[in-house]
């Protein structure tokens, strides 16, 4: 916030010197307008992003009011800086705070975290099917299975709440329309029809079994399809078979007619009759809440073209916290938790993802949130509540399926937090608190000698975190010297760190966990000894007799004596978990570096311009190196995400 203009000459008063009363001057100093706040602690972190109509009203309540023991008065005690953004309307606010939220991670806010993308599904080159002057592969467009940014060259359909509704599509597809799904490569070089011809999921136009024409026609039906004009595509297919009929081509017609039938058990199969819906109700999202025992559950259900496509359920984090926070911006009064989730769901989920034209939800959302994703989208956004019909089934399946995800987690989460506590218990761990616990297992793999590599896997607040996993490529040892592979990768992993716990900057993990007995563990103890660490941290997992699982021991650095946990035991289940864990992630990335040794996929690593990415898609689109290095400039180029000048610096590179 920047200080009112004074007067040359004019007396400035000098700063509060206090932070609180720093903090309601700043406050005292806020416009009556609409804007976003961010609330951030004495280390810099970002507690708290909310938007309000009344800067001044809203940031104020939460200073002049006693909060008590409560979450909001725990936040406001935190409270070290104010920053403001003034806004021109609601809908701007509602934007920039979801946007803020998004890229700050704020501790008290609901969020909702995905870091995956939605699945499409593509047909390729489907704008050249008309071209009599473009490749064979262009001419006969394939479907396929599509993540990732779209462009105009191909026309992508969904997106679909996950892979099996994608691939579900494919096979319906190709029952009904036998459109081709094989690469180009392959397509290019087929001298007869593939098994796929033989079971009728393909026309077979890489041998020319069926005209471009033909093709191209059961292209526009499959995609008329895929935008729910499944009653025009019928009768345009029935009254196809009887124009082959009246001329006698009854080969013809049988083969429409089959087509026919195909499409009807395939309409007869749908949950939904596409015809009986509306225009409104082809392209729809049904969002369902469910909140219970501190967690949420948001079920995002997709209608596309007429067809229910499944389902993709959601679970924030912090709404405990942040659904005690967030009042309503004029009165101060609290909301209904599931209306807090489902707005917070709403506002950041279509910040990236394409928004349907209509959105049924089971709690109602603030006008002005629909009115912002509009403008946003471009295009007019109705969003019902309490719905009627077709659109009520749709709504009710999804919450009933919000209330068993959500009662899976948390039955999930409850055995984990028991598992968690029993291993705290039976190390004599003194934790205050458990959700902090962490845990670093290390694991060492390689095929007798070959491509050794270690992995470190991190459990912490009652889950694996897969975003903290590291893999250590091992060298400068003998091949097969397992012991000499862990001394590097603690030495690795714990050096740096010495020096911030030395310093006071750093925390050590809870517990550090070897996959090895007595041998292993006197090499970290070595290594710790070394660095200056608690020893009392390093726990070995041996095997038992006859290498049975459940009959593990742990054995410990500091001198302590085995202990034997037993076979039912849940503080050996999570210990078990945590070091299968660990043992996948070393393997997994062994057999990816003996692969890339041995097949010369470092060939192309060692091109400018080729990171893994681009590396995956040459490899899988040319089935290998070898293969790869058999293309030619043009096949190259084809590939998403190769330029033409990378194609010839891939093909100088590898001839």
């Amino acid at each position: 916030m920047s200080d009112p203009h004074t007067a040359p000459g004019d007396a400035v008063a000098a700063p509060p010197s206090n932070p609180r009363e720093r903090l309601l001057a700043e406050v005292a100093a806020l416009p009556s307008l609409p804007g976003v706040y961010r609330y951030s602690d004495a280390a810099g972190g970002v507690l708290y992003v909310g938007k309000a109509r009344n800067l001044k009203k809203r940031v104020g309540s939460y200073f002049h009011k006693d909060h008590g023991g409560t979450r909001i008065g725990h936040m406001v005690a935190r409270i070290a800086r104010l920053e403001t953004t003034v806004v021109r309307s609601e809908a701007e606010a509602l934007l920039l705070e979801n946007n803020l939220i998004k890229a700050l991670n704020p501790r008290f806010n609901i969020l909702f975290r995905d870091d995956k993308s939605y699945p499409y599904l593509k047909i390729t080159g489907a704008r050249a099917v008309h071209d009599a002057d473009a490749p064979p592969a262009q001419r006969y467009p394939r479907i396929a299975y599509y993540r990732g940014a779209v462009d105009r060259r191909h026309r992508y359909f969904g997106p679909y709440p996950n892979a099996w509704a994608v691939k579900e599509t494919i096979q319906v597809l190709q029952k009904v329309f036998r459109l081709r799904t094989c690469e180009d490569t392959v397509f290019a070089n087929r001298s007869r029809p593939c098994l796929l011809y033989q079971i009728r999921r393909c026309s077979a136009p890489c041998v020319g079994f069926v005209s471009p024409a033909d093709y191209a026609r059961d292209v526009a039906d499959a995609e008329r399809f895929l935008r729910g004009q499944t009653q025009e595509v019928l009768d345009d297919l029935q009254a196809r078979m009887m124009a082959h009929a009246e001329v006698l081509e009854f080969e013809q017609a049988a083969q429409v007619r089959n087509q026919i039938g195909s499409l009807s058990r395939v309409l007869h199969q749908q949950a939904v009759e596409a015809s009986s819906l509306s225009a409104a109700d082809k392209d729809v999202d049904i969002l369902a809440v469910a909140v219970r025992g501190g967690r949420a559950c948001v079920n995002l259900a997709m209608v596309r073209g007429g067809r229910h496509l499944g389902d993709r359920a959601y679970f924030p984090a912090h709404v405990d916290d942040a659904t005690a926070l967030a009042g309503d911006d004029d009165a101060g009064e609290p909301r209904p938790p599931e209306v807090q989730v489902l707005e917070a769901f709403v506002a950041q989920h279509y910040l990236e993802q394409p928004v349907p034209p209509a959105l049924v939800v089971s709690h109602p959302v603030d006008k002005a949130l629909v009115e912002a994703l509009g403008r946003q989208a471009g295009q007019k956004v109705s969003v019902q509540h309490q719905p009627r019909e077709q659109r009520r089934i749709w709504l009710e399946m999804a919450l009933k399926g919000a209330e068993l995800a959500l009662a899976r987690l948390l039955a999930e989460e409850g055995s984990q937090r028991e598992r968690t506590r029993a291993l705290a218990e039976a190390l004599g761990l003194d934790v205050p608190d458990l959700d902090a616990l962490r845990i670093e297992c290390f694991d060492v793999s390689h095929t007798a000698g070959e491509a050794t590599q270690a992995s470190c896997v991190v459990y912490e607040h009652h889950q694996m975190q897969s975003a903290q996993y590291r893999r250590y490529n091992i060298a400068g040892i003998t091949g097969g010297d397992d012991y000499a592979a862990m001394r590097q990768v603690l030495t690795r992993r714990y050096a740096k760190l010495a020096e911030g716990v030395a310093a006071g900057s750093a925390k050590m993990p809870d517990v550090v966990l070897i996959d090895g007995g007595k041998g292993q563990v006197a090499v970290a103890r070595e290594v710790f000894e070394e660095l200056g660490l608690d020893l009392s941290t390093i726990v070995g997992v041996e095997k038992g007799e006859g290498r049975k699982v459940g009959l593990e021991e742990l054995v410990f650095a500091d001198g302590r004596e085995k202990v034997y946990l037993g076979a039912d035991s849940a503080a050996l289940m999570l210990v078990a978990q945590i070091r299968d864990e660990a043992h996948r992630f070393a393997i997994t990335g062994m057999r990816a570096r003996r692969a890339s040794v041995r097949t010369g996929a470092s060939r192309l690593e060692d091109i400018d311009g080729v990171g893994p990415k681009k590396r995956a898609r040459l490899l899988q689109r040319f089935g290998g190196v070898r293969g790869v290095a058999n293309a030619s400039v043009d096949d190259l180029a084809g590939v998403e995400g190769i330029s033409k000048e990378l194609a010839e610096a891939i093909y100088r590179a590898l001839h």
